[in-house]
């Protein structure tokens, strides 16, 4: 038996050789493919659990197990969600609040980090430092002093308490990662642009801004799905049902007595999870160009 494999032809022993690697290369891969398909069951199930129930009756909710599938799919329940919940009047009010903060964090913080990261001053390792401070800082702790400071300068009862707070907790994080992202710019093409007769103002915004519009971009879509779906700060704020955003305005889906409104409540939860998924998903790959923008040095 030796002596035959030993007078084998040697295109024979490779081959054997490359399907033993194959098989084992198999074999190992097995447990990833099985751990993956187990990861994408625990995402992608509670997302098709949630739509299949935003078509129930309130009957199949109460009667039958969670998992049954809706005899009569109730597309009433999304009318519902917007005529009766007031869906749209929530989502307004989202918008009105989520844009104008997004848009002065994205400014300011953009603002902050080039000036911690380009500009050459004293003390500007200690500024960076406070701001990144204020990552540590819980939320929570802000929120009983920030409400008696709006009630005594009379900014109860408006959307502006949100749309200050909002941007004072989008802060920190934002100069972070643009401080990051700016510091792998080589400084000569700011040298460059001085040199050329541009101002600081002008560096920023014809040179700086434009080579950390990826980051800009990414930046944003995080603040924007970290305000959109808050729920702490805009049920603290919001002292009448006009002024709720879209993640307070869910808790208003009931009847009479407190009873749950189960479809129209679904319904609504799939408007505002499957909206937000649509818009990362398709801009997934701007988001990945900005997130790795900064880790390597130009």
């Amino acid at each position: 038996m030796a002596t035959a494999l030993l007078d084998a032809p040697p295109t024979t022993q490779a081959q054997r050789r490359r399907s033993s690697r194959t098989l084992k290369s198999v074999l190992l891969s097995v447990p990833m493919k099985i751990l993956i398909a187990v990861i994408l069951i625990i995402e992608i199930y509670p997302l098709f659990w949630m739509l299949v129930s935003s078509f129930k009756t309130q009957a199949e909710f109460l009667g039958k197990p969670f998992w049954s599938f809706p005899a009569d799919p109730q597309f009433v329940n999304y009318v519902n969600a917007f005529t009766v919940g007031e869906m749209g009047h929530y989502i307004l009010n989202s918008a009105i609040v989520v844009f104008p903060s997004l848009a002065l964090i994205i400014l300011f913080g953009t603002a902050a980090g080039f000036a911690l990261e380009v500009m050459v001053f004293k003390g500007r390792g200690f500024i960076l430092m406070l701001f990144l401070a204020g990552i540590l800082i819980p939320g929570q702790m802000i929120l009983l002093p920030l409400f008696t400071i709006y009630f005594q300068t009379g900014l109860t009862g408006s959307l502006w308490p949100l749309i200050i707070t909002y941007t004072a907790t989008g802060m920190p994080l934002t100069v972070f990662f643009m401080a990051t992202y700016f510091r792998s710019i080589p400084k000569e093409i700011f040298e460059a642009s001085t040199l050329d007769g541009a101002s600081i103002f002008r560096s920023f915004w014809s040179v700086g801004f434009p080579m950390v519009r990826n980051a800009v971009f990414t930046v944003a879509l995080v603040q924007f799905f970290f305000l959109w779906n808050d729920l702490l700060i805009a049920l603290t704020f919001t002292n009448s049902q006009s002024l709720q955003t879209i993640q307070v305005g869910l808790l208003n889906f009931t009847g009479n007595y407190g009873q749950v409104s189960y479809g129209p409540l679904f319904a609504a939860i799939c408007v505002s999870v499957f909206g937000t998924l649509v818009i990362y998903l398709f801009l997934n790959q701007r988001v990945m160009k900005g997130l790795t923008a900064g880790s390597v040095k130009g």
